[in-house]
């Protein structure tokens, strides 16, 4: 299966029936995705004072995202995502209120971790639920693969207005500003996304489900492993760009350098829907992360910042590619009945990484420089996609069937 698309496809599956709400309420609901936990950090330095209580606190809200993708991803297979959204959603709500006040009465970081682990985890995964929609509306093929594509691709998008969106609104005049507005967004657009007619005729798969869920499948579970080679090379990068923006003397640019890699993975990302390749998923995944890894070793060459610059733009054409194979892999691996946990784990795959990555990074550069991190980040990525690799074979056989899909088959 080639999954490529075309821009009729995108066309196509943007116009489906009683799909426009459900993707005007989606972005909504994703456009904070990159900004809250980074408003989070800022809002917390700037009334704190501290860097190491901001940092535990928005490191406490990764995990609570790890943790409540994979759970609500869950339930929505299980329940339709209706009825998840609405409970998340409120307790969200919620709970972002409450992390609110712990700050303004500054209390300590042992009250605002455990606040920010729940925010994360009550965070509404509408992403998951979004990208699930499209195998409900539309049959497989190139249209239903260009809704996965789009689904990487305006990501993409929201990772680079984010972060941005989430620097202006620390300057406003109360410190706050971006966390609130970050969180009003999410959580009117995933009641928006929730309570649309289409959503809400979602009925969960009557299928018996494994107590490992989507990871019953070997094949799933080389798929996360590829989510997580791709994290990792990322989390390195991440931190050592802006850290060797700082040691060249411009602090601010390393958040403009990081922006032009998410440029280029936008725009190479929808050429690449239209021709994949390789074609067979089982190549893609170790192909794209082992190209990502090598391209990523252009970092480590001491070039300044503008060889810097432009080895970015070049490691950045195959981070969509990744994303949307990652997303359409799910499809082939997944065990019936589970497609939104599935994505889920790929969402907790990625995070874990960038956790990985980030933390590995700062002690690196620390001790041996942006050069080590940069190198160490790449090499991650290569070793990695060496074992999706040897794993790939799990990828082409597909979903296993269970014994009494075996035992019907046998009697036909």
């Amino acid at each position: 299966m080639s999954h490529s698309a075309r821009l009729s496809d995108y066309r196509t599956a943007l116009t489906t029936p009683g799909m426009r709400g459900p993707v005007a309420a989606s972005l909504l609901a994703r456009l904070p995705v990159a900004m809250i936990g980074l408003a989070l950090l800022l809002y917390v330095q700037r009334e704190t004072g501290s860097f190491a209580a901001a940092g535990l606190v928005s490191a406490a809200a990764l995990v609570g995202v790890a943790v409540g993708s994979i759970v609500q991803g869950r339930l929505m297979d299980r329940h339709g995502p209706t009825r998840p959204l609405l409970v998340t959603v409120s307790l969200f709500a919620v709970f972002a209120a409450l992390s609110v006040t712990a700050v303004e009465a500054g209390a300590p970081p042992a009250a605002l971790v455990p606040l920010a682990f729940a925010l994360g985890t009550t965070e509404p995964m509408v992403g998951s639920a979004s990208r699930a929609l499209w195998s409900h509306v539309l049959p497989a093929g190139p249209a239903r693969h260009a809704g996965y594509a789009y689904e990487a691709i305006s990501m993409e998008v929201f990772f680079i207005l984010g972060p941005g969106l989430a620097g202006l609104l620390v300057a406003a005049p109360w410190a706050g500003t971006g966390v609130v507005l970050g969180a009003v967004s999410m959580a009117v657009g995933a009641l928006w996304f929730a309570l649309n007619p289409t959503v809400r005729g979602v009925r969960p798969e009557p299928v018996r489900r494994s107590l490992l869920g989507a990871l019953s499948s070997p094949g799933m579970r080389t798929v996360a492993l590829a989510a997580l080679g791709f994290g990792v090379t990322i989390g390195f990068i991440e931190v050592a760009v802006p850290a060797a923006a700082a040691q060249a003397g411009h602090v601010g640019v390393g958040g403009l350098l990081l922006s032009v890699w998410s440029v280029s993975s936008v725009l190479f990302g929808v050429l690449y829907a239209m021709k994949p390749f390789p074609r067979a998923m089982h190549l893609r995944l170790p192909v794209l992360l082992g190209g990502f890894g090598l391209l990523a070793l252009l970092l480590a060459v001491p070039s300044g910042l503008v060889g810097l610059g432009l080895a970015l733009f070049a490691a950045g054409t195959l981070i969509t590619p990744q994303a949307t194979t990652h997303s359409a892999a799910i499809e082939q691996v997944a065990p019936a009945g589970t497609t939104t946990e599935a994505f889920g784990w790929v969402v907790t795959a990625v995070t874990v990484g960038l956790a990985i990555g980030q933390s590995a990074s700062g002690q690196l550069v620390e001790a041996h420089g942006t050069g080590a991190a940069f190198a160490v980040g790449a090499v991650s990525g290569v070793v990695i996609a060496a074992l999706v690799w040897v794993f790939r074979g799990t990828v082409a056989a597909g979903v296993p069937l269970r014994q009494d899909e075996v035992d019907l088959v046998a009697a036909r």
